[in-house]
């Protein structure tokens, strides 16, 4: 795992917590996955951090769980300047993301919104756009490009099938990717792009 301080150990522990006592009435991860939350979940978005030292200014797309977001908070929350835009338009799902802003104080701003209409809207400079488990490549792409447009790395954690997936994605878009392969196994993979342009 991604060596993190005492201090964001602890602010993760407060957001394990809270997620085990929300997730009985909402479901925030898949229930076969708790007892590996550390493995699982919390490494996978810590990992990101490594490939983007220097980035202070993230925006989580469909954050729902807190997978990356709330894990990149809790991990920058010493950095000055820092923040994670957290963007989920489910209603409960914000209202727990708040929540363990909240309870772990880190700095990070919720947005209940769809994710089309926030990316056009943000006046936030964005260092890098990350998503997890949201949605096929193809379509990720289509959020992320107002952002990369404008500067922003965007890191996608993406299953075993990501070959499939960038083979779609550049029937529509024209990219520069780099792949990493996860540390945390299970034959996952993260997609960094610097370029996205949608094809004419």
């Amino acid at each position: 795992m991604t060596p993190v301080s005492h201090e964001t150990e602890q602010r993760l522990d407060r957001f394990i917590d809270l997620l085990g006592q929300w997730q009985s009435k909402t479901n925030l991860v898949a229930p076969s996955t708790l007892p590996h939350l550390w493995t699982r979940h919390v490494s996978d978005s810590l990992q990101l951090l490594e490939l983007q030292p220097a980035a202070r200014r993230w925006m989580d797309l469909g954050s729902g769980g807190g997978f990356p977001g709330v894990v990149l908070a809790c991990a920058l929350a010493e950095r000055r300047g820092a923040v994670v835009h957290l963007v989920e338009r489910n209603v409960k799902k914000a209202a727990f993301l708040r929540e363990a802003i909240r309870v772990t104080s880190s700095p990070g701003v919720v947005h209940l919104s769809e994710i089309g209409n926030i990316v056009d809207t943000i006046e936030d400079r964005i260092d890098c756009v990350t998503a997890r488990a949201l949605a096929p490549l193809n379509l990720l792409l289509g959020f992320a490009e107002p952002l990369v447009r404008k500067g922003a790395k965007a890191l996608f954690l993406k299953g075993q099938d990501v070959d499939a997936e960038l083979t779609e994605a550049t029937k529509y878009w024209t990219i520069r990717t780099l792949l990493h392969s996860s540390r945390t196994g299970g034959g996952g993979w993260i997609v960094e792009l610097d370029r996205i342009e949608r094809r004419s």
